[in-house]
């Protein structure tokens, strides 16, 4: 998920896929051709399923590093997660303070892939659909596929995403030639920050052309700008539905339009089992790739993508590891293993909005009675004796994290935990006993819980056993829901009541993880709503103050481990293995990790 989305909780790391063998055959498997193209293989767990991950469908991690590989930006983070300009792609500045105001030019050499220019239009279509200020209301939106078309027809429009930096834009932007001019209504703390910049998603030409039939790439660039310029609700309501659904597929479209893009490499062959990317030949920017041709092998099972690291099948994996893996790994013999602590955190979330146990609804809409419950659900969450099972073994100085906003070692953290209890409240976990004098005092019994999480990795496998352990003594029933499409059913709540994953920052940004929190924010899958919150996710939007900055994030915090919202875990060791045939490969803790400088990459 993006996910989002500090460094903050933010988009959730979807990290599921389908388990392969590994002798499963994939495209130039060996690192080897019949022609001069260079070709690399490397592999990743979750299979991409999203082409558009803008939407909260296809905010995923699986989704976006193939499209950080494949779509080029104004700026993007180094290793030392530093801001470097993209000036072949654009340039941007600020021009006022008072009110704020942004300028971004698109570059001459800023091209999709079909060689159509990029063009203000294509920014306009990332700002109207991301900023909500288009949306006339809420589309139901299918859990198993994204789509939303069954009722968003005639002047109905819904784009199912949000950005609330991009909300405080209400002046439609000023277009002077390849120029646009943005006037924020407040200040916005990150509107600097790579993500917050306006980008080109999909582009707006096969938008134009798909939902509204026009052929010719320009007039269909245009015709999608106009309908946002003069909010034409029924082309909006057609643009909308093709924004939300018509990237989203498992396998190579029929129509190669959808999978055009302004970066170095563009899709040529997908499945469930790879995705294979080529050099982009209308590509001008800077970032020109010395190698040909990227799969990324789709190896769910980290044994299984060791294996294919040792059999040269692929040349870099960055698996869920365990203890034993790391030591597989660095055991190989020509492949070098990247220690490191990434973005991503594991935490445990439940649904509030699927008359489950967690759910007022279940209570006849006792409010106090769901949140005794989901108090005593995270009480049994063995948070240390995870670490100690399974991740001291990878990183002997790990510790619980207290902080579903902050990461550990950031100016914040300290203060964050002292303000909002998490660490008092809840401990080492394992607490069984509290759990039961929650549940009695709720007055409920022995209640189910459906827990989803990803059976095809055996880190999160062994963790699902652990909590199982631990709640079943409290006197929960722990149904096991576990299921290798997990990531695709997050919006699902019917099929889960609480679910285990991580979340995976794509940002340093302050407002990050609005998304997650946020009365039906982009990631906030559960229902969780409070009111209070909401309007302190707003001030943090425009606090420029450091001080009240943490002010602000210690209210947030401590108010979502009053509601039970959600617990955090450990912060994810990040252990890369890479053959000593792939050079300059390293890993950032930011999404997309060791895809980050794909275009230094060289074959040795």
């Amino acid at each position: 998920m993006r996910a989002k989305k500090l460094l903050a909780a933010a988009t959730g790391v979807l990290a599921t896929a389908l388990a392969l063998s590994a002798c499963t055959p994939t495209p130039q498997a060996t690192q080897t051709s019949l022609n001069t193209e260079s070709v690399a293989t490397v592999a990743w767990n979750q299979a991409f399923y999203s082409y558009n991950n803008a939407t909260s469908f296809g905010n995923a991690t699986a989704n976006t590093n193939i499209i950080y590989l494949t779509n080029d930006s104004f700026s993007y983070y180094d290793k030392d997660l530093k801001i470097q300009p993209n000036k072949s792609f654009g340039t941007y500045e600020k021009v006022s303070d008072s009110p704020l105001t942004v300028k971004q030019t698109i570059a001459d050499t800023a091209t999709w892939s079909d060689g159509v220019p990029v063009t203000p239009a294509d920014l306009i279509l990332a700002y109207g659909a991301q900023s909500g200020l288009y949306n006339n209301y809420e589309a139901k939106v299918d859990p198993e596929s994204g789509d939303v078309s069954k009722d968003n027809v005639g002047t109905k429009v819904f784009f199912n995403s949000s950005n609330p930096g991009w909300a405080l834009i209400k002046k439609f932007p000023t277009i002077d030639g390849k120029t646009i001019t943005y006037e924020y209504s407040k200040p916005f703390v990150d509107w600097e920050l790579p993500g917050s910049l306006f980008n080109p998603g999909v582009a707006a030409h096969v938008v134009g052309k798909v939902a509204l039939g026009i052929d010719d790439p320009t007039q269909a660039a245009q015709a999608v700008l106009d309908a946002f310029q003069k909010k034409d609700n029924a082309a909006l309501s057609k643009i909308s539905n093709v924004w939300n659904s018509k990237f989203n597929f498992e396998a190579m479209p029929s129509d190669t339009s959808l999978v055009v893009g302004t970066g170095p490499y563009t899709i040529t062959a997908l499945t469930s089992d790879y995705v294979t990317m080529k050099k982009n030949p209308n590509y001008k920017g800077e970032h020109t790739p010395s190698i040909d041709t990227i799969t990324v092998r789709i190896i769910g099972d980290a044994q299984a993508s060791v294996q294919a690291l040792q059999n040269g099948e692929v040349l870099a994996t960055q698996p869920q590891a365990t203890a034993d893996i790391l030591k597989q790994m660095q055991a190989l013999q020509g492949v070098t293993v990247l220690n490191g602590v990434g973005g991503t955190f594991e935490h445990v979330d439940m649904a509030q909005n699927n008359k489950g146990p967690f759910d007022p609804a279940a209570y006849g809409g006792d409010a106090n009675k769901a949140n005794l419950v989901r108090d005593a659900w995270l009480q049994t969450i063995p948070r240390q004796k995870i670490i100690d099972t399974i991740i001291k073994p990878l990183n002997p100085d790990a510790e619980i994290r207290n902080s579903l906003i902050v990461v550990p070692g950031s100016p914040m953290y300290d203060g964050v935990v002292a303000a909002s209890g998490m660490a008092t409240k809840y401990g080492a976990g394992d607490n069984t006993d509290k759990a039961k004098q929650l549940l009695q005092q709720a007055g409920v019994t022995s209640p189910t819980v459906r827990f989803m999480y990803d059976n095809t990795n055996t880190r999160r496998v062994q963790e699902f056993q652990l909590i199982k352990e631990s709640a079943e003594k409290a006197g929960f029933k722990v149904v096991d829901a576990g299921n290798k499409n997990w990531g695709s059913l997050l919006g699902n709540t019917a099929k889960y009541d609480s679910v285990l994953f991580g979340w995976q920052s794509v940002s340093t940004g302050l407002s990050e993880s609005d998304a997650n929190f946020r009365t039906k924010g982009q990631n906030n899958f559960y229902g969780y709503s409070n009111k209070k919150v909401d309007g302190l996710l707003d001030q943090i939007q425009v606090a420029t103050d450091a001080a009240k900055q943490q002010e602000l994030v210690n209210q947030v915090e401590t108010q979502l481990v009053a509601d039970n919202f959600s617990i955090s875990i450990f912060q994810f060791p990040e252990p890369t293995g890479v053959s000593n045939k792939l050079q300059n490969v390293s890993s950032m803790s930011l999404s997309p990790t060791m895809f980050w400088n794909f275009w230094q990459w060289k074959l040795g």
